[in-house]
């Protein structure tokens, strides 16, 4: 049938390999990483944490976003990761530029936190506030916890959403359409979380709905998987533009 091919075209001509990513990533900003040291399921010592970003100043990356996890069973605060982030920035003294955020899970928590204020978002242009969900199961009020969100004067952003098993093509859309800001988790496309996140990176991608990529980073090996991915042009071209972008920080 036409549209297998035409889907097998789009495909090639977005992931195929074809240059390792590692060239590609001088000047880029990391928008999602678990760096920042003891605080949840990411980086745990200051030493660990120094090593990554040496990497990352290897690789000639300009910026990096730290983003824990805020969950039920995370329960971070804004105050505790501010005075973790200060002590990192003491010991750092690389040329990678640090930001604070987190990733916030659209839990009763967040509910209460978002009421609040007591939250850490990612201050751009506009504050974009990063969030994700269950990977298997929605929450009960995603739609008006986005509305909620908007009416509390951010962007929500939404962390890989490739890799929501329960999310379709219309949900997506929905989703976009209401002002909803897609992140890509940049190892979804090599396929490390499996076909199904890589078909909907390639999807999501070829519809144009990305705005901002991030590594999720949480340990060391996975910056080396990164830089070993082979990609396609259209992908680098993405990656190359958040590298641009960055500078404007």
């Amino acid at each position: 049938m036409w549209w297998r091919f035409y889907r097998k075209k789009m495909f090639k001509s977005l992931f195929e390999r074809k240059k390792t990513l590692s060239g590609s990533l001088v000047g880029f900003t990391d928008y999602h990483s678990h760096i920042l040291p003891g605080v949840d399921d990411g980086v745990k010592t200051i030493d660990e944490a120094l090593a990554v970003l040496a990497l990352y100043e290897r690789a000639g990356i300009s910026d990096v976003w730290l983003t824990p996890h805020v969950m039920e069973d995370v329960p971070n605060t804004v105050a505790g990761l501010k005075a973790r982030f200060g002590e990192l920035t003491e010991a750092y003294s690389g040329g990678v530029r640090l930001h604070l955020a987190s990733e916030n899970m659209l839990d009763s928590l967040f509910a209460e936190r978002l009421d609040s204020g007591d939250l850490l978002p990612i201050e751009l242009e506009w504050p974009y506030l990063l969030v994700e969900t269950s990977f298997v199961n929605p929450p009960a009020r995603l739609y008006e916890m986005m509305e909620e969100i908007k009416s509390k004067g951010y962007y929500p952003m939404l962390a890989h959403p490739e890799r929501y098993v329960y999310m379709e093509r219309k949900d997506y859309r929905r989703l976009y359409q209401t002002g909803v800001v897609f992140q890509l988790n940049i190892l979804s496309a090599s396929g490390h979380y499996g076909p199904d996140a890589r078909r909907k990176a390639e999807w999501l991608m070829g519809n144009g709905m990305y705005r901002f990529a991030g590594t999720d980073l949480h340990r060391e090996r996975h910056f080396e998987l990164i830089e070993k991915m082979r990609v396609g042009k259209d992908f680098a071209v993405m990656i190359e533009g958040q590298c641009h972008a960055g500078r404007d920080i």
